[in-house]
Formats: structure tokens, C-alpha cells, sequence
């Protein structure tokens, strides 16, 4: 994780609790554990009504799936933007703005220039200064009111490429208690705004300006809205954008669909989408857009089930910014996409930049169980899920060409700019099979099993110690203080020098063994290097068997080393494990067993407290 990313959430972190209170100090007093004016009701039916479903005989999306990547939408710099506690500064609009360009979005919704002269002077720069690739398109917003329109109008002057997008409310609340308009008088303020622009384009074109022109219009809430009234709303808007026009040459109307407020399960919004699709007229005209919002939790469902019922484009924000529970994430939308091998023609390839630029400019930390973005999404702290994890890579190393299927992993963390070091972080309760997975990434040692159960042991005893997240890092500074390996991990006995005589079976060892700061020259017999240095080893008073060995060779070609695992048992029956590595086979075998004897020589509880000093030292 990067430095930014990491002090972010520390920085909301401490502050969040300050600013929940600041918004729930406004209903009722923070210090009160019960709110007893709640009018909790045992019977909701009296107060609230189930949605209404959609009258769709033969609906054909549940039988469909995703084959293609929808046109992509971006409306961070303005939905986005306008949910946010602190609007983005200019600079951290321009900041997003360049992020979003290059994760490859061709259409961006990047302000709403009538709402003020911040958001005019920023759609006027994005032109003036040609931030727009030539085949992006640049997307204001504009209710159905003339002089916002005219002022949107004038923002976009000289741009090369606009969507001018419209809306009004559709819903029956909205037509009943906001607006006191009936259906009728609802579709004449569209008619009469769509012509409106018609006409500012038109003069536009008759007067040379560059700009090539889509229209975009929302009947807003059209989730909450009746879906043949919604129909006739929009078949009204073609034919007023349309008229006198021919439909087969101009580019094709976009209908955005919004479940402004989500108040269905996505099944419902699919049908609506579906029902839309069928009966609207002059289809092959018509781009259908979603726009869903996050307040049942389901606004990725919902639009991917909106997709599979025809649509063709969605509108949205990285990771899901947008008022309330926000709109739907479009890095979640696209990486389902990616994972069942279909390219979202966008680029999260370097998901972490992605993250740091949004989370600085939005100020809002992307949760630690974000899916894909999450902090926490490769990881895995149980034992189980560590064991398959480490067999999962395994098996695929066999046949890396085979289809990605790793237990818990949907997709391959370096194709989104993580690493597989990052992939399992280990706690007290986490399994062995992730320990030896990271010490095999780490430093290429496939331990033997038993090996695996004592060197788990260790780490399970460090973080109950420390109460810490054990990390990868840590893991290997763990390993390679516990059978000392490497310059800085130097255990009480060293090889220095050694020679070994006598006929096969009968070997008599010889050499120099350093005791700490003191050489001294040691001899002993048995039927082979481990346990002649193992009966040597008796002149500093310790009597060891061997328990298992084993080896495998390090690296190819002329960098091939050899690791040696040794375990020992003592009269007690104390077991303890010792690693070896070197050029030669028989030097790594009683590096091993020296490497064992230094475990051998210090009591189990010293012995953590040693790691954990090592350990934890290195933190600092």
C-alpha cells in the first residue's frame, strides 16, 4: 500500500467519528444509547408499500449474459462531485479529470456549468486548454429551465465533441408533490425544452462551430416511475429532438434510464429496462443508459441486469461515489466484466493509482472491503483459505497457460498492479499453509510439511505476543531469525572450516565450528555428514538425534544452490528445526544441522523472545 493511501486512512479514520456526530447531533443528542423517539413500527405494511412489479410476460434477460462491454460514463466531476461533504477544488478536478482520460473513459459528465461560475470556468478550461482526447466527448448536465439551458449552451461553445444531457422529473411523487404536474404537462416542458436546445445546436452548427453534438435525456426517477408513462415521455423527446430530421443519419438519441432513488430489487429495474427496450420507438435510434444509485445496496446488480436486458451504456463513479449510498461503481461494474473474459475496454491496470487519486480528491477512503479496491481483498486470514490459496498457486504452476482458478482468488492480483506478497497477511488465528506460501515467495523454500507446523508455531507465538498483524516482510525477517539465515541472523554455532574421512557408512567428521566469538575444532563419527556433525556436536554438551531431513535444489543452471531441512529431537524430546543453504549439497546439510543446534541450545520461551526483538526491532 502506498504512503498516501496509508496516512489517508489514518487521517478519515480519525476524523470520521467527529464528523458522524457533527451529522447525528442534528436528530438527537450523541450521549443518548437510545433514540426514544424511534417510530419503530412492528407492522411496516401500515406505512410502507412493496414496489410494483412490471407487467413482462417472456422476459428474456435472465437467460442472457454479458458478451461486450457496455459505452462507459463517468460522472464523478459532477454527480460525483456534488455528493461530496467538501466539493473538489479546480485542481483536484483537474487531477481526476486526467485520471479518468487515462483509464481510457471516451465519455465524461465533468460539471454542471449553470449551477455556478466555478463549474462554467472549469468546462471552459477543459476546452480552451484541448484537455479532451479527440475522440472523447464531453458531457454537461442542464434541467429543462431555458435560461440554464442557454447558459450550459454557452459553456461548451467550440468544444469538439458534446453530449448535452437533459432531464426533468417523471415519477408520480415528483409530478404530484414537488412539481403539481400532470402526465400531459409533464411531456410539454420536455417537448418544449428539447426543441430548445435543438434549436441552440442547430444555430450552433448554421454559425460553423466545430462541435459535433449527442443529446442525452432523463426522465428522472425513472425507476420509480410508470413504465409505459416513461415510454410515452421519451418517445415524445425523439420525436421533438428529431423532427424534420432524418432518424437513420443523425446519431442516436441516449435515453438515461436512473433509478435516481433505488426502491426495488434489481430483477424489477432489469424488467423495467427490458420493457423500456421493447416498446420504445425507433429502437436502432436509441443508446439506453443506466444510471443506478446504491440505496438498497444492490447498484452494481442492478445494472448488470440491466445490461443483460438491453441496454447499452452506463453512467456511474470509481468506486461508487454519489449522494446517499452513492451511485453504482463503475471499477466494481468493470472488473466483474474482466473477470469472466470480457475486456471493459478500460484500464485498471494500476489499480493502486487509482485509488490514491480518487481517495485525494474525493477525501472519502475506499472501505477496506471494497470489492477489487479494498486494502483487504487479497488477503486471507484464515487458515483454510491460506492452505488453499498456497496449493491454488501450486497446481497452476504446473500449467500457468491453463484458465485463472485459484481457491478465493477471482482474479490474478498483478493484472490490477498488486503482487502475490500481498496476496495473504497473517494474524493469530491464520494457518500454516498461508506462513509457508509467503516464505516460499519470499526466499523460494518449499518447506516440509512438518517444518511447516513448527515454523507456524513460531509466528501464531509472535503475534499473540505483539497483538500485531504479522506481514509479509515480517514473516520473512521471522524466518530467517529462527534458523538464522543471512549475515545479520547469526546463530550460537557457525561453520567455518570442515573435512570428512572414512568409507561409505562410516563417516568421521572433522572441522571448525565457531561458539559464538570462540573456534574451536570438533570431530565425530556416524554413517553420513548430518549425524557425524550431530555426534561432534556432543563436545558442547549436546546430544541430538535426527527426526526427518530432507533437500531440494535453489535456482538453475549455475546459480543452483541446495536447501536442507533438519529436524532434531534432544533426550527431553524437545523438536526443533534448522535450514541450511549453500553451493555445495553437504555444506547446506550441516549448515542445517548447526542451524538446528542453535535452536537446540537456547530454551523454547528465550527463543520467541530472541524473534521478537529481531522482529519488532525492525519495525522501527
Amino acid at each position: 500500500m502506498s504512503v498516501a493511501r496509508n496516512a489517508l486512512r489514518k487521517a478519515t479514520s480519525s476524523a470520521a467519528p467527529v464528523l458522524a456526530r457533527s451529522f447525528a447531533s442534528t436528530s438527537m443528542a450523541s450521549s443518548a444509547p437510545v433514540n426514544t423517539q424511534s417510530s419503530w413500527l412492528l407492522d411496516p405494511s401500515t406505512k410502507y408499500r412493496p414496489f410494483k412489479s412490471v407487467d413482462l410476460p417472456n422476459r428474456t434477460w435472465p437467460d442472457k449474459r454479458i458478451t461486450k462491454a457496455p459505452r462507459w460514463a463517468s460522472s464523478d466531476l459532477r454527480d460525483g462531485n456534488q455528493a461530496l461533504v467538501n466539493p473538489m477544488t479546480g485542481e483536484q478536478k483537474a487531477r481526476f479529470f486526467k485520471l479518468l482520460v487515462k483509464c481510457g473513459f471516451k465519455e465524461i459528465e465533468a460539471g454542471f456549468p449553470s449551477a455556478s461560475q466555478t463549474e462554467f470556468d472549469f468546462i471552459r478550461g477543459l476546452i480552451e486548454q484541448e484537455q479532451f482526447p479527440d475522440d472523447g466527448w464531453l458531457q454537461v448536465l442542464s434541467p429543462a429551465r431555458e435560461e440554464l439551458i442557454r447558459r450550459t449552451i454557452e459553456s461548451v461553445r467550440d468544444a469538439k465533441n458534446v453530449i448535452f444531457h437533459m432531464y426533468n422529473a417523471a415519477a408520480p411523487m415528483f409530478r404530484e408533490q414537488v412539481f403539481q404536474n400532470s402526465k400531459e404537462q409533464t411531456i410539454a416542458l420536455a417537448v418544449k425544452h428539447v426543441k430548445l436546445v435543438r434549436q441552440l445546436v442547430d444555430e450552433a452548427i448554421a454559425r460553423g462551430d466545430r462541435t459535433q453534438w449527442q443529446f442525452e435525456y432523463s426522465p428522472e426517477a425513472f425507476s420509480q416511475t410508470e413504465p409505459e408513462f416513461a415510454v410515452e415521455l421519451c418517445n415524445a423527446v425523439q420525436e421533438a429532438w428529431f423532427a424534420g430530421k432524418d432518424k437513420k443519419s443523425e446519431r442516436p438519441i441516449i435515453f438515461n434510464l436512473p433509478a435516481t432513488v433505488e426502491v426495488a430489487t434489481p430483477n424489477n429495474y432489469a424488467d423495467q429496462i427490458e420493457y423500456f427496450c421493447r416498446h420504445i420507438q425507433d429502437r436502432d435510434c436509441v443508446v439506453v443508459s443506466l444510471h443506478t444509485h446504491n440505496d438498497r445496496g444492490t447498484g452494481v446488480a442492478a445494472s448488470e441486469l440491466g445490461l443483460m436486458a438491453g441496454a447499452d451504456r452506463v453512467e456511474g463513479c470509481l468506486f461508487g461515489n454519489g449522494e446517499r449510498t452513492g451511485n453504482v461503481d463503475l471499477v466494481t461494474l468493470a472488473l466483474n466484466l474482466y473477470t469472466q473474459g470480457v475486456s471493459p475496454e478500460l484500464d485498471f491496470s494500476n489499480l493502486e493509482e487509482v485509488i490514491d487519486t480518487v481517495t485525494k480528491c474525493n477525501d472519502i477512503p475506499v472501505h477496506p472491503r471494497s470489492p477489487w479496491g479494498g486494502e483487504l481483498v487479497f488477503t486471507a486470514f484464515s487458515g483454510s483459505h491460506q492452505d488453499a490459496i498456497k496449493k491454488g498457486f501450486g497446481h497452476r504452476k504446473k500449467d500457468p497457460s491453463k484458465p485463472w482458478a485459484i481457491p478465493y482468488l477471482p482474479i490474478d492480483p498483478q493484472d490490477i498492479g498488486m503482487t502475490y506478497e500481498a496476496v495473504i497477511r497473517v494474524n493469530s488465528q491464520s494457518g500454516k499453509g498461508g506462513v509457508a506460501y509467503l516464505v516460499q515467495r519470499a526466499l523460494q523454500l518449499d518447506l516440509p510439511r512438518r517444518m511447516q507446523v513448527a515454523f507456524y508455531q513460531v509466528v501464531q507465538a509472535l503475534s499473540e505476543r505483539t497483538s500485531k498483524e504479522i506481514t509479509a516482510d515480517d514473516i520473512e525477517k521471522t524466518f530467517r531469525s529462527t534458523y538464522y539465515l543471512g549475515e545479520q541472523h547469526i546463530g550460537r554455532f557457525t561453520l567455518v572450516d570442515y573435512s570428512f574421512s572414512g568409507a561409505e557408512g562410516k563417516k568421521t567428521f572433522k572441522g571448525v565450528v565457531r561458539d559464538g566469538d570462540e573456534e574451536r575444532t570438533i570431530e565425530g563419527s556416524g554413517n553420513g555428514p548430518v549425524s557425524s556433525l550431530l555426534d561432534a556436536l556432543k563436545t558442547f554438551g549436546l546430544d541430538l538425534d535426527v527426526k526427518d531431513y530432507s533437500e531440494h535444489s535453489l535456482g538453475s543452471g549455475s546459480s543452483t544452490q541446495a536447501a536442507s531441512y533438519v529436524e532434531v529431537l534432544n533426550k527431553q524430546g524437545r523438536s526443533v528445526w534448522g535450514v541450511g543453504i549453500d553451493n555445495d549439497v553437504t555444506a547446506a546439510s550441516l549448515k542445517a544441522v548447526l542451524s538446528a543446534a542453535s535452536n537446540a541450545s537456547v530454551e523454547a520461551e528465550e527463543r520467541i523472545k530472541q524473534i521478537e526483538d529481531v522482529v519488532v526491532g525492525s519495525r522501527i
